[in-house]
């Protein structure tokens, strides 16, 4: 393409040149159900028609909180159609923070499914704005103001059989720096930013993808991350359009958790080639699988680990895989490929090519597991504030540890505190200037001018690029986040926190806390089911003294990995390791609020949480491992 085209323009390309190929899969009762590209410009025609029928003008808002679902692709398409701009909410939002969004984004039109209408009655009569909620679900039944989606779908069916011209004069009407979507931030912070996003920043996005990874046409993406997340909203709903695939949806389920429970089923059902991953998303696979392996006996899981290994030193960090010396090993492989790998693979559907990584850091220890069992993450970098995909790996084109290769076209460069660019292998703020940048925050000119200076965007993150590797970016924490030392020291604590939670089966979360005080500390989740089986495999009773003790001293030897004498001693600076561990009663979860709707770790809130405890391991007493809090922590 050598033209700022529209979303609009785009999906009249792709719908047309595919048209009778499958591109949404949805699970209706127990059959899937396949839709062609086709079936879905008409239904984005009768969304976007009655829209206009019910007087959506351009320009307006209309938000948007529904599972992943064809609706929600068609509700989107339809607002676009009509000349609207789509407010996409994320369904873990709670009541209060739906409210701020509605409200600031000045959203005239609400669409929300069935399973999420509760929380939008709790809050419309504090929305005077809203004109309309517009329901998804037939089964549910309506109240004042609420439209069935089957009543929209009419009224644009009869707005098209009499008024077809008009409804093309809209569409055709909208221009690429017109805007597509008001897209807020996770709410880590008291006031989420609305990120502005124009057709022309999805659309150049799309094609700046295209330009460091593929997949093969008629390929299948299962789309596991909610449909409002950037990632998922370009990389799979419109990145797939463009590559003539198709995107399948997990079941939602009556609740959050029975959605997380139909993942395997829809894993299992629609056998996809790729997935959208992001770090804990990666960790978890991992752990199921490890898990799984366990339950066949110890033979069974020496035999995985002697394979897992091998394959390990064989494909190194992917660009650098075998040499003359590994020539050895491929027989073995192709062996253990066939006796072991084989079935894992079958527990990701048998077809998986790839996951395609979201996030910054994923540590390099679980790139090269899932490259050994023959499914890599291909590891990628971006921010919604950049449409988001700023670099990605890929097959045959992939560094671990690196996050990949730049897009093009797009400028990227280093720069210090002060805004110069700095030289290679120098860490600084990752900076970019393209077609992808945002237009703004809404209504927030002083955060735009903040973020965006001369038309370079300002990441907030830090990363180097190598000169022997060009092209490629290496992304290794954040640029305004970091930890300060009693002695004004600034480093970034996202490597070790992220290292420890790959490495180590008996912590799940982990982050490092220091602000100018007298050492660093460790705040960590423990997994209790391993631990409490560590216990019991030394003989003690896990609900002892003797038992908890035994579990914090494990937790302790992970750490020590990293000090003098371990094996991972020396990828990090001994005055940087925690001095004090702060073992946690619960785990960091959405319902608590410490990690987002993205499943990343809110630090400040954490922090937050934990005051009280962290304030003790300042103390002499809260600084013994074997301090009451930790053991009581332990407590199942």
């Amino acid at each position: 393409m050598d033209k700022r085209i529209t979303i609009i323009d785009f999906v009249e390309r792709y719908t047309r040149e595919y048209a009778d190929d499958t591109y949404l899969r949805e699970k209706v009762g127990d059959t899937w159900v396949e839709t062609d590209y086709a079936q879905t410009r008409a239904e984005a025609y009768r969304i976007g028609a009655g829209l206009l029928d019910l007087g959506l003008k351009k320009g307006e808002r209309v938000a948007l909180l529904s599972e992943a679902r064809n609706m929600w692709v068609f509700g989107e398409l339809g607002i676009l159609y009509a000349g609207g701009v789509n407010v996409p909410l994320s369904q873990k939002l709670e009541p209060l923070d739906l409210k701020f969004r509605i409200q600031h984004s000045d959203a005239r039109y609400v669409m929300v499914s069935g399973l999420q209408l509760p929380k939008i009655r709790e809050i419309i009569a504090e929305c005077p704005l809203v004109e309309h909620v517009i329901v998804f679900d037939a089964d549910v039944p309506l109240q004042k103001g609420e439209l069935f989606i089957g009543e929209i779908e009419s009224r644009g069916d009869a707005f098209l059989a009499t008024r077809r011209q008009d409804f093309e004069a809209c569409y055709q009407s909208v221009g690429p720096d017109d805007y597509a979507n008001i897209s807020y931030t996770s709410g880590t912070t008291a006031d989420p930013k609305g990120i502005l996003l124009t057709h022309r920043n999805y659309t150049a996005n799309v094609e700046q993808a295209h330009s460091v990874i593929g997949v093969p046409k008629g390929s299948t993406m299962l789309i596991i991350l909610p449909m409002d997340h950037c990632f998922a909203h370009v990389a799979g709903f419109y990145f797939m359009m463009s590559a003539g695939g198709s995107i399948a949806t997990v079941p939602a389920g009556k609740s959050a958790l029975a959605g997380l429970r139909n993942i395997p089923m829809a894993i299992q059902e629609t056998r996809p080639h790729v997935m959208l991953s992001v770090p804990a998303l990666s960790r978890n696979f991992k752990k199921n699988i490890e898990s799984g392996i366990r339950s066949k006996g110890p033979k069974v899981e020496k035999l995985y680990n002697f394979a897992l290994n091998l394959n390990i030193g064989y494909y190194k960090e992917y660009w650098n895989q075998g040499g003359i010396c590994q020539w050895w090993k491929r027989p073995l492989m192709a062996l253990f490929d066939k006796l072991i790998f084989k079935a894992v693979r079958q527990g990701l559907g048998g077809r998986m090519l790839f996951f395609v990584g979201g996030g910054a850091l994923l540590d390099i220890e679980l790139q090269r597991y899932y490259n050994a069992i023959g499914i890599p993450v291909f590891q990628g970098y971006g921010l919604s504030e950049a449409t988001p995909i700023i670099c990605a790996n890929s097959a045959g084109h992939a560094i671990f540890g690196s996050s990949g290769r730049i897009v093009s076209p797009m400028e990227c460069k280093i720069c210090d505190a002060y805004g110069k660019e700095v030289p290679p292998r120098t860490r600084g703020e990752i900076v970019i200037k393209g077609e992808n940048v945002m237009a703004g925050y809404w209504k927030n000119p002083k955060a735009t001018e903040e973020t965006i200076v001369d038309g370079w965007l300002h990441t907030g993150d830090m990363g180097y690029v190598d000169d022997q590797h060009p092209g490629y970016l290496w992304v290794v924490g954040r640029f305004k986040s970091l930890l300060i030392s009693a002695d004004g020291e600034k480093y970034s604590p996202e490597g070790f926190e992220d290292g420890l939670t790959d490495y180590s089966k008996y912590i799940d979360n982990t982050i490092l806390h220091n602000s100018q005080d007298p050492y660093t500390i460790a705040l960590l989740v423990p997994n209790k089911d391993n631990l409490y089986e560590f216990a019991k495999s030394q003989g003690l009773d896990p609900a002892s003294v003797a038992g908890k003790q035994a579990m914090l001293q494990k937790i302790q030897d992970e750490v020590n990995t990293y000090k003098k004498g371990g094996i991972h001693y020396g990828l990090f600076p001994d005055r940087w390791l925690p001095a004090a561990l702060v073992v946690c009663d619960e785990q960091w979860t959405e319902k608590n609020h410490l990690v987002n709707s993205t499943m990343k770790v809110v630090r400040g809130k954490v922090e937050k949480y934990f005051a009280e405890r962290i304030a003790y391991a300042y103390t002499e007493e809260g600084k013994n491992l074997f301090n009451e809090m930790n053991m009581k922590a332990l407590d199942k």
